[in-house]
């Protein structure tokens, strides 16, 4: 009796286990920026709870593509077409792209001029450090009249601008190089900081008002984007969370919560 007892409470612990093990595998991992990734995700949660999303908020120097090579994770919602396939070549790695979501336009803020115009000689201008933002950068820079980059950059998604590639700068700008999350932080050491929308949102900028300069988002290469494994490409909880994240349900909700700050690529923008 005893013995049998034991056997069947043995063989209950291991069903519940494999029932865990079942629904945590359900689960589609996603790593996320807080601002304004994760809220979206977020919202998915509520009207499509069939969908077992844990989302996973990224902090200041985790990689997330590197989390998706690793397994760590099983997507990532956080970075444009143009800084994946930088990644890509430094990690050796080949990722899929899931969904294309939304722009968050880069954008010019100061914390010290009232405008463009009022930019002064020699003044200091942050922008994000790494490769791809760091173009973007300069291309906004150009667009506004402040720099021009030298011939033959024309266009951003296929031609990559350095600091080294501006041939005229009449106000003698200083180009200063920043860590992207720090950039708003800088606001009060600088003339201008370019910002990425992301950032901006997450220091209560609005750049639809704050910015003095803003990236347009016609033809914009630099959409946000869902991006996973080579491996979980066709796995239908993906499908089903690219589908979401292009539904006019999540077009509606970026329009209304972010005012202009993010723009829906899909779902009726």
């Amino acid at each position: 009796m005893i013995k049998n007892a034991v056997s069947r409470l043995a063989g209950v612990a291991f069903a519940l286990s494999m029932a865990f093990s079942a629904q945590a595998a359900d689960t589609l991992r996603v790593a996320a920026d807080p601002v304004p990734h994760a809220e979206i995700l977020n919202y998915i949660k509520t009207f499509d709870p069939s969908l077992k999303l844990d989302v996973v908020e990224l902090t200041s120097g985790v990689n997330a593509n590197e989390l998706l090579a690793h397994g760590d994770v099983d997507a990532n919602y956080f970075q444009h077409v143009p800084y994946l396939r930088d990644q890509e070549k430094s990690l050796g790695q080949t990722f899929v792209v899931a969904a294309t979501v939304h722009i968050e336009p880069l954008g010019i803020y100061s914390s010290k001029h009232k405008s463009l115009a009022d930019l002064p000689e020699n003044g200091k201008v942050a922008v994000p450090n790494n490769v791809t933002n760091l173009s973007r950068a300069l291309y906004l820079l150009q667009s506004k009249g402040l720099i021009k980059l030298k011939d033959g950059f024309k266009d951003p998604a296929t031609h990559q601008a350095t600091p080294q590639d501006i041939a005229e700068n009449p106000r003698k700008l200083k180009i200063i190089e920043i860590e992207a999350p720090q950039l708003p932080r800088s606001l009060d050491d600088v003339d201008l900081a370019v910002i990425n929308g992301n950032y901006a949102l997450e220091a209560d900028l609005n750049p639809a008002k704050d910015a003095l300069g803003l990236e347009s988002a016609d033809h914009n290469p630099y959409a946000n984007i869902l991006v996973t494994s080579k491996k979980l490409a066709d796995d239908p909880r993906i499908k089903k969370l690219a589908q979401d994240l292009q539904s006019p349900e999540v077009a509606a909700f970026i329009k209304e919560k972010y005012q202009g700050a993010v723009i829906p690529v899909q779902g009726g923008k």
